[in-house]
């Protein structure tokens, strides 16, 4: 079936729940000892033997600021308690709008988010909101009680979202620190702009209030940065029941869809609506993949990867199939707490080669977390929660 790249500026809010949250919406700064491709291996036990029950990172600490640089706090307004908003399941999504308070139009050039209550906070998505958004946003804010509003997916802000040119600027997942771009490079502030943190809660670690908080690393707005983009390389997940639980009440794909569209309302969706992205068709396997062709050039600086527990590897290649064919990121062992986005060699890209991720899934590894314990067998598709699964691919580029 042919690829269709429109589909990529047309999907569903609940696309953007993409949670992945891995390293960011920022390249970092390369290190001396980067290299390329961009791999990963494991930093403590196989996650086969992993006991991962909650996540407990500690921020990292700020790295000095360069020359013009300076560094703004934004911070939720107060304390929230998460709670499951539709009743069922153990996630909650919630977006926060902030103030950065810009006087002028500024360059992002690093992000260091600060999870207030790590036992809770299973990651956080910074977007930016442009100053056309901020009165449907202060609005949207302002109908529900509390603090934020539920956000499952994206930011509720539009009912489209382009993810070949996400509105993500920063995030934070376990192993994530902070995130400082290259020299010369950022992400446009306009004055007046809000920041949406929208974060994920993971119930299962219990419901205690959180204040989370992050650090905005900003430069004058003056024109001589290159500008730095998200494109998200979601793929399907289509996971199915190992052959002695197959008679599970969940193990057919329609009732595991049907159970995630009660948690998460229309964003459950999502596990269809990335078949029309891809060009494919749901086919029950370990690994899936999505090639996707590119509308325009681009340069890739960054990479990284996001899946949750049954995650065993990922990778993203570019030209995959020809002879220029090139592995930007390769995990083989997946460690949920070690999402940090990697430096690359920049790479460039023509308009209508292709970019390839891939990510492989076990259900093993049900038997070997705690977070999977009182939890039935199912036929695992994208969904937000800690126990579903996603496919995620995430690359920091500039374009012409």
């Amino acid at each position: 079936m042919t690829r269709r790249p429109a589909l990529a500026a047309l999907l569903a809010t609940g696309l953007l729940a993409l949670a992945a949250c891995g390293g960011g919406g920022d390249a970092p700064e390369p290190d001396r000892s980067a290299t390329q491709p961009a791999s990963s291996s494991p930093t403590a036990t196989e996650a086969a033997g992993s006991e991962h029950a909650g996540h407990y990172a500690e921020p990292a600490r700020s790295r000095p600021l360069r020359e013009g640089e300076t560094r703004t706090t934004i911070a939720m307004p107060g304390s929230y308690t998460p709670s499951a908003p539709y009743g069922t399941g153990t996630d909650d999504y919630r977006c926060f709008l902030l103030d950065p308070e810009l006087e002028e139009d500024a360059w992002l050039t690093g992000t260091h988010v600060l999870p207030g209550n790590p036992d809770v906070v299973h990651h956080v998505i910074l977007f930016q909101v442009p100053p056309g958004q901020v009165a449907a946003a202060e609005a949207k804010d302002a109908a529900e009680d509390g603090e934020g509003w539920t956000c499952f997916g994206g930011t509720g802000l539009e009912q489209f979202q382009n993810v070949d040119d996400a509105a993500w600027i920063g995030a934070w997942a376990p192993g994530g620190q902070e995130s400082v771009v290259k020299p010369g490079f950022g992400t446009r502030l306009r004055t007046g702009s809000r920041i949406v943190m929208q974060v994920h809660y993971n119930l299962l670690a219990g419901q205690s209030p959180d204040t989370s908080a992050a650090q905005l690393r900003l430069a004058p707005g003056r024109p001589d940065y290159q500008a730095l983009h998200t494109m998200l390389l979601p793929a399907p997940v289509e996971l199915p029941c190992r052959a002695k639980h197959a008679d599970g009440p969940l193990c057919d794909r329609a009732a595991a869809l049907a159970d995630v569209k009660e948690r998460f309302g229309a964003e459950g969706n999502t596990a269809d609506v990335l078949h029309f992205l891809c060009g494919t068709e749901p086919e029950p396997g370990n690994t899936q993949s999505c090639t996707r062709t590119l509308a325009e050039p681009m340069t890739i600086h960054g990479v990284a990867g996001h899946m949750h527990l049954l995650g065993r590897s990922i990778t993203i290649e570019v030209n995959p199939g020809t002879p220029q064919a090139r592995t930007v990121l390769d995990i083989p062992l997946w460690d949920f707490d070690d999402q940090g986005s990697r430096p690359i060699d920049p790479v460039h890209l023509d308009a209508f080669q292709q970019v390839k991720v891939t990510c492989t899934h076990v259900q093993w590894l049900r038997d070997r977390l705690p977070s999977f314990e009182g939890q039935p067998d199912r036929y695992v598709v994208w969904g937000e929660g800690t126990t579903d699964e996603m496919c995620l691919g995430m690359l920091q580029v500039t374009r012409p």
